[in-house]
């Protein structure tokens, strides 16, 4: 069931859906959500439980942070396995799907990586790409979820190049 929503009808509330895959940068989810919660017009509650092509049909754009290498290649696969996996299986491709890539350098640098991630940009997907820093491991290297302030400002563009911004 779509959830309900309480809103002037001259006003239309945008939706993010957040993926969220197993990769230490989820550590940064909360400032994440945070921030994006400030954008204007954004949906804040929900009300039902919603299944993976009611979440595809709600969400104006879906935001995959962070990315680990294990969902990066089952998307780049088509391989549907959990609820995320499913909705970016089922995703409308007319909207923006964004992704932030977070994983060791050893698995960023490997060759794989490279093909995965120009797969799901063939499919028109946007990376916010990965920087270098020191990793939680304790490695120094590219391989870090972009930070959020890159995130939230390239999710802002995106809404506001679309007209979805909350007066829209």
């Amino acid at each position: 069931m779509v959830p309900k929503t309480e809103m002037d009808p001259m006003q239309k509330n945008t939706h993010i859906l957040v993926g969220v895959t197993g990769s230490v940068a989820a550590l940064k989810l909360p400032i994440l959500v945070s921030e994006l919660l400030k954008i204007p017009g954004l949906w804040k509650k929900r009300e039902d439980p919603v299944l993976h092509i009611d979440l595809r049909r709600w969400a104006d754009l879906l935001l995959v942070a962070p990315l680990d290498a294990n969902t990066l290649a089952k998307m780049a696969s088509g391989l549907c396995d959990n609820l995320l996996t499913c909705v970016i299986r089922a995703w409308d491709l007319s909207k923006p799907l964004l992704f932030c890539p977070a994983m060791n350098t050893a698995m960023w640098e490997h060759p794989i990586t490279a093909q995965q991630v120009d797969q799901l940009k063939s499919f028109g997907y946007v990376e916010i790409p990965c920087i270098v820093k020191k990793l939680i491991c304790g490695d120094e290297g590219r391989g870090a979820m972009a930070e959020v302030p890159t995130i939230v400002a390239k999710v802002k563009a995106i809404l506001s190049e679309r007209g979805l911004s909350a007066h829209s």
